[in-house]
């Protein structure tokens, strides 16, 4: 998998900037039902091996884990407005950072989107409680001319 580096310094003099958020709440019982149902081919399908190896670690909580991040994925699409361009789920992951929080990382094809969109920063949340995981993800997207406002979603190689 190659990775888009998509953070940067925010520049207030250079670009104005779009913020673009998503949400999306997941039961947990769906999750843990398809894991159980359909096992490797399910998870392999959705999530990364680092997300699978996270979600597996001690006792419990994996079906919380996994169903966290596949919330993040899916809030994710929402925020980019991806939903109709045929993203791999992979191409999504949610990495836990030794702060105990959670950050986004694009690769390949999302990445190459994003970069052309202008994406500057991606922020999430995750949360579980009860039978139901939530994500929120916000996206800083530059808006100058140096973007093609006609059609950010090419991909320009």
């Amino acid at each position: 998998m190659s990775s888009v580096p998509i953070f940067g310094e925010f520049d207030r003099d250079r670009a104005s900037w779009d913020l673009r958020v998503g949400f999306d709440l997941v039961r947990i019982s769906h999750i843990e039902a398809s894991l159980k149902q359909f096992g490797d081919r399910f998870s392999q399908r959705i999530f990364t091996a680092d997300e699978l190896h996270y979600a597996f670690l001690g006792e419990g909580l994996h079906a919380q884990r996994l169903a966290a991040r596949f919330a993040a994925k899916e809030a994710t699409i929402k925020a980019l407005q991806l939903s109709h361009f045929g993203i791999g789920w992979r191409d999504i992951e949610i990495k836990k950072l030794q702060t105990g929080a959670c950050e986004v990382a694009l690769h390949d094809k999302v990445a190459r989107l994003a970069k052309n969109m202008g994406v500057s920063k991606i922020r999430v949340s995750l949360s579980h409680e009860g039978d139901y995981a939530g994500a929120m993800v916000t996206a800083f997207l530059k808006s100058s001319d140096s973007i093609d406002a006609q059609d950010p979603f090419h991909e320009h190689f």
